[in-house]
């Protein structure tokens, strides 16, 4: 059902792409697209809420934060947006939200190459005091993500992997 859905939104691309990891790719799989549609949206937050043993959730800053709302509030769980960047102004956090040291926060993704992004998010989420032994992504490439967060002790859950949409 879910691959149906974001082959038949086109979120599934072919072409030549550069992606996060800096890696080339002849295939694109646009998580953004798909989670702006509020019939996959609901689909993913469903999905993706089955998954969910932590306390609270967390999301990467863009493409995660429509996931990790819907995902929240079907698994109802609090949440926190990891920024990319602190801002230079305001409260300058990385972590939005509230929580409490040593609550397990389960990371929501969209895609996952090599893990770079997340494996960053696990550290700061670790250096606030918080545990992360999950990251439960939309899609995973399976060009060593999985591999890379079992290394820092975390698990990668995917709903759909990349061999099943090509």
């Amino acid at each position: 059902m879910l691959k149906e859905k974001l082959i038949e939104c086109g979120a599934i691309k072919f072409g030549d792409f550069t992606l996060a990891s800096g890696k080339k790719s002849k295939y694109y799989v646009d998580i953004k697209k798909a989670s702006t549609k509020y019939e996959i949206l609901e689909l993913m937050g469903n999905m993706l809420a089955e998954k969910v043993k932590g306390d609270m959730l967390a999301g990467v800053e863009l493409g995660a934060v429509p996931l990790v709302a819907i995902t929240a509030i079907k698994a109802k769980r609090d949440y926190l947006i990891i920024r990319k960047e602190k801002k230079g102004y305001g409260t300058s956090k990385l972590i939005e939200g509230d929580y409490k040291e040593g609550q397990e926060v389960d990371i929501i993704e969209d895609v996952v190459t090599t893990g770079g992004s997340v494996l960053r998010a696990i550290k700061i989420l670790r250096s606030a005091g918080l545990t992360v032994n999950r990251v439960i992504c939309v899609v995973d490439r399976e060009e060593g993500g999985k591999e890379n967060l079992e290394k820092e002790g975390v698990e990668l859950i995917s709903l759909i992997k990349a061999r099943e949409l090509l």
